[in-house]
């Protein structure tokens, strides 16, 4: 018998990069009273993970639930980066509606044309709030004309189309259902999410149903799996089935914790029923996609389907002259059980053997993607060395295909001839161009290796102005040659610490990317240079000493600012022939062949 959770709402908040969900998330904690008034509690909460502070985004989906109204309101918070499209897909799977944020000054963009397709494609309906209103640069009224062309575009349905919105800042926790009207709290809010959001239809006397969403670890309880209950109610201590449709037999389990979310915390409970979203731990052989099922009615649910990843890079365990003097993690055994964890609880994530013995490919969906998960590797001890990110070719009836990205920069007005110049040279294809005041908003289909490298270009050819940002969009026919690196680098040939003197002789060939005393290898590289052909330098050179005078006249040399990379500019950057050489202390570009000769033997016997 199917029934109505009537005190019972499963929303998902969705957005675009920086529209501000996770902001918005902190100010429905402080309306409807999930923290005390007094309690101290940071800013974007839900941020928990390290990087998401630094970086300002959402990584990792996360659940919360609060209480209004005697109504339990079950929130996931969702990245809104195309790179963990992964964690958006199946999480929605534990939503009955979106709420999607919109800003109102950049409108619609391409991770929201990503976050919608998805929730369309699960039938959920969409609320949507123009958030930002406060700007001054906002333009809503347009913004909500936007959004609806873009329902349209994405095949919406009727009832889809008539979405309720409402207007707001999540920054001042406050919305209105009219523009101009003025508010000073987010009841509008929680009313459209009360009254357009419809309660689960769940069967909470049948046989237990649940499917496990996302896979977490914990030090304490070991796997955790969180879900949604779908039928039946499950119970601590209960042993239910772990089911797969691809697995002809399933396996047993035993629920040692079950916990449900109150806020921010995972609260031990008994029992969690039908509709409702449920934390277990101690099954030991849990994966995304399983579903508990009650042992005398094996049921399996279809498994989640997620979008294949775009993007492989390779892990190498590191072998240059500095191994194993910064990190704790350094052999092909560690380095492989890690990347293996971070493929259980990230299916987006796929990680592959090779022909090398120390040596693993992983899949994925991004830079950002690959790059948050060397980071945190590197966190925790890890060392190691990666190569140049590849996009992955797959054939399509009949046709060789590669991944063709939806791009959009927003750059001011007077660099936008130079943007459209340069996403031409890279295989782009302009498909609208918007004034938005000051700012030229620019939207491009790009073959995704054309976007490898193409970040800090444009941010050169804007004055660091530039915006980027970019989803998967479909599967095309190769797009052709697309130009590599221009210049080339300056490779050390030498070992020991680097030394001002030579740093300031060799000012001239180009800019470097170490400073006096830094250590350095053969074969590691040192800077760039814009002639063509690698050129090898001694940057530990010492000025020998005839007299005094000559002694004191170093005293004075002023070196250029050596240039900084992040990680993500340093997997854009090596090229096939180099590595990043990556520990808990440093990142370093090398060679694949540090010895100057054997590069040259290489060379000659591939040419």
């Amino acid at each position: 018998m199917t029934a109505k959770s009537t005190e019972l709402r499963n929303i998902a908040i969705v957005a675009h990069v920086d529209h501000g969900k996770t902001t918005l998330v902190d100010a429905m904690f402080q309306f409807a009273g999930t923290f005390r008034v007094n309690q101290q509690v940071r800013e974007r909460a839900l941020d928990s993970n390290d990087q998401e502070r630094e970086r300002g985004i959402t990584i990792l989906a996360k659940n919360t639930a609060i209480e209004y109204h005697g109504t339990r309101i079950n929130i996931v918070d969702t990245p809104g980066h195309a790179d963990f499209g992964g964690q958006v897909e199946r999480t929605l799977n534990m939503a009955d509606a979106v709420l999607l944020l919109v800003d109102a000054f950049e409108g619609p963009m391409p991770q929201t044309r990503f976050v919608l397709r998805k929730a369309f494609e699960a039938g959920l309906p969409a609320l949507v709030m123009v958030n930002k209103v406060d700007r001054p640069d906002q333009r809503a009224e347009k913004v909500l004309d936007e959004v609806f062309d873009l329902f349209v575009e994405l095949g919406a349905h009727d009832e889809q189309l008539d979405f309720p919105v409402v207007y707001g800042s999540g920054r001042d926790g406050w919305a209105t259902a009219e523009l101009d009207q003025e508010s000073d709290n987010l009841e509008p809010l929680f009313d459209m999410i009360m009254t357009k959001v419809a309660a689960p239809k769940v069967d909470p006397d049948g046989p237990l149903q649940f499917q496990t969403a996302t896979i977490e670890y914990d030090d304490f309880l070991g796997r955790v799996g969180v879900g949604r209950v779908l039928r039946g109610t499950i119970r601590q201590g209960s042993r239910p089935l772990v089911c797969h449709p691809d697995n002809a037999k399933p396996g047993s389990s035993l629920i040692k914790n079950l916990f449900r979310y109150e806020g921010l915390n995972r609260v031990p409970t008994d029992s969690v029923p039908a509709g409702d979203i449920a934390v277990v731990a101690g099954i030991e052989n849990i994966s995304i996609g399983d579903t508990l099922c009650d042992p005398d009615h094996p049921d399996p649910l279809p498994a989640i389907s997620i979008d294949e990843p775009t993007l492989s890079m390779v892990f190498f365990v590191n072998d240059s002259p500095f191994a194993g003097k910064e990190g704790q993690f350094v052999t092909s055994r560690q380095v492989h059980a890690r990347l293996m964890r971070a493929a259980l609880g990230d299916v987006a994530l796929e990680v592959a053997a090779t022909a090398g013995k120390d040596a693993f490919e992983v899949k994925g969906r991004g830079i950002m993607h690959l790059g948050v998960l060397v980071e945190n590797m590197r966190r925790e001890g890890y060392e190691f060395s990666v190569g140049k990110p590849h996009v992955i070719i797959k054939e399509v009836d009949g046709t060789v295909c590669e991944p063709y990205e939806r791009a959009t920069i927003e750059v001011p007005g007077e660099s936008a001839g130079k943007i459209i110049e340069y996403l031409g040279r890279r295989r782009g294809e302009m498909l609208h161009m918007d004034s938005l005041g000051s700012i030229t908003k620019l939207e491009f289909s790009v073959p995704a290796r054309g976007l490898i490298g193409a970040r800090t270009a444009l941010l050169t050819l804007s004055q660091g102005e530039a915006i980027l940002s970019h989803v998967f969009e479909e599967w095309c026919p190769d797009g052709g040659p697309i130009p590599r690196r221009t210049g080339s680098v300056l490779v050390s040939r030498a070992t020991g610490p680097t030394v001002a003197y030579a740093l300031d002789t060799l000012s001239d060939r180009g800019q470097f990317f170490v400073r006096p005393g830094d250590e350095v290898y053969e074969g590691m590289i040192v800077g760039e240079q814009a002639r063509a052909g690698d050129l090898p330098v001694n940057v530990c050179r010492t000025k020998k000493l005839s007299n005094v005078r000559s002694a004191n006249k170093d005293i004075g040399v002023r070196l250029n600012q050596a240039r900084d990379m992040s990680l993500e500019e340093c997997l854009e950057y090596i090229e096939d022939d180099e590595l990043l050489e990556v520990t808990p202390k440093s990142l370093r570009l090398r060679k694949r062949v540090l010895s100057a000769d054997a590069r040259r033997k290489v060379t000659r016997a591939g040419s």
